[in-house]
């Protein structure tokens, strides 16, 4: 049994931030953070870094920050602070030189229920795809992404109208217990990794959660407007759903869409027309409804409710 293990820790955004803050509390020994290097961000191309570097410097924990995860000194680097565990927690992927340095292993937290949505956003995907249920998994790393053998999954109901950036936060605080239990039943011996084959259903079809692009946040209004619906809130608050609305003269106005309620109609409708009073709603159709739009962001602007944008914008509809 190790009671005092050294840990390194890899990480980068505000996901990965909390379970080090929550590992540094409960007095566990971590010798190093490893990061992505600062980037020039923004208009003005200040340096960024990464919310995993800000929590080690406030915690006092020396940063790693290579830029190429084979170099042999970066694996130098890890050899001398003799690590006995690795956690890494929404990082890149990890050449098997460095994640199978330590003798208790590599060990990773994923925001699904493993086997189902491996890649790069689960969180995101899941509400996409209109799941009623997600979760945490703790494994073991391998040689391929997100298919090492698990140590513990924890099951979260999703909201009917929760946002990925609401459901991001949930887990966030649920992924931080979960990998302390993880970390300390490795440390007392008492869990074993399960090949997630064995955890399939036979039946059951293995979905994706692959790293978003420009074209996956387009709406398309011929879509079943349920799938409209959960598309919005999945992308939401960030990188959001965008569409273009078509106004009264002929123009398109380029929107994201971060809040939305359904309207089911059993009349045909034409997809993708706006409906409104210039008002106080805004109304587009979808194959099988009405999609009511509640919170949007005009180019250029920031987000509005559809209040405040009826009251800039509501006269180009009608």
């Amino acid at each position: 049994m190790f009671s005092y293990p050294r840990i390194i820790f890899f990480g980068t955004p505000a996901f990965a931030a909390y379970s080090l803050q929550r590992i540094v509390e409960s007095d566990y020994s971590v010798v190093s953070v490893v990061t992505v290097p600062d980037k020039p961000a923004g208009r003005g191309l200040r340096i960024k870094v990464s919310p995993v570097k800000e929590a080690a410097l406030e915690l006092g924990i020396p940063v790693l920050q290579p830029t190429n995860l084979k170099d042999p000194l970066f694996r130098e680097q890890l050899v001398d602070l003799r690590p006995d565990i690795q956690i890494i927690i929404a990082f890149r992927m990890l050449p098997k030189s460095i994640w199978s340095l330590p003798p208790l292993g590599t060990i990773n937290l994923h925001a699904s229920l493993l086997p189902q949505y491996r890649g790069a956003a689960p969180i995101n995907w899941v509400i996409i795809n209109g799941e009623k249920v997600t979760g945490l998994t703790t494994f073991f790393l391998n040689e391929r992404i997100d298919t090492g053998n698990i140590i513990y999954r924890a099951s979260l109901v999703i909201g009917p109208e929760e946002n990925a950036g609401e459901l991001h936060d949930r887990l966030m605080v649920s992924g931080g217990g979960l990998m302390l239990k993880t970390l300390e039943d490795i440390l007392h011996k008492t869990v074993f990794g399960i090949a997630q084959i064995d955890i399939l259903n036979h039946d059951e079809i293995l979905k994706s959660a692959p790293k978003l692009t420009k074209e996956h946040c387009r709406i398309d209004w011929n879509q079943n407007i349920t799938d409209i619906h959960n598309k919005i809130r999945g992308l939401a608050p960030h990188p959001g759903a965008y569409t273009e609305l078509l106004t009264a003269d002929g123009r398109l106005l380029f929107v994201k869409i971060f809040r939305s309620s359904v309207e089911f109609s059993n009349d045909p409708q034409v997809p993708g027309r706006v409906i409104t009073d210039g008002k106080t709603f805004l109304n587009v159709t979808g194959r099988n409804g009405h999609l009511q739009i509640l919170e949007l962001q005009p180019a250029g602007r920031k987000p509005l409710n559809i209040g405040n944008f009826l009251n800039g914008f509501g006269r180009m509809f009608v």
